[in-house]
């Protein structure tokens, strides 16, 4: 898997778990999927991704 794919499953867990987190337990854990969404609204703009660079730092390769 290549960090493109890897960053999808990442940040489509984290909605999931937030929303299923504000379900149970209270309304503010969806701050979580608010943060995850504007940080890939930025990220397609200015082609920067913070979980990229994690992601490259741990030897994960790029590309197709």
């Amino acid at each position: 898997m290549n960090r493109e794919r890897s960053i999808r499953a990442i940040v489509g867990s984290f909605i999931l778990i937030s929303l299923l987190l504000a379900q149970i337990h209270s309304p503010a854990w969806l701050w979580i999927a608010a943060f995850s969404g504007a940080n890939l609204l930025q990220s397609a703009f200015t082609g920067w991704c913070l979980m990229d660079k994690i992601l490259e730092r741990l030897g994960m390769p790029g590309g197709c």
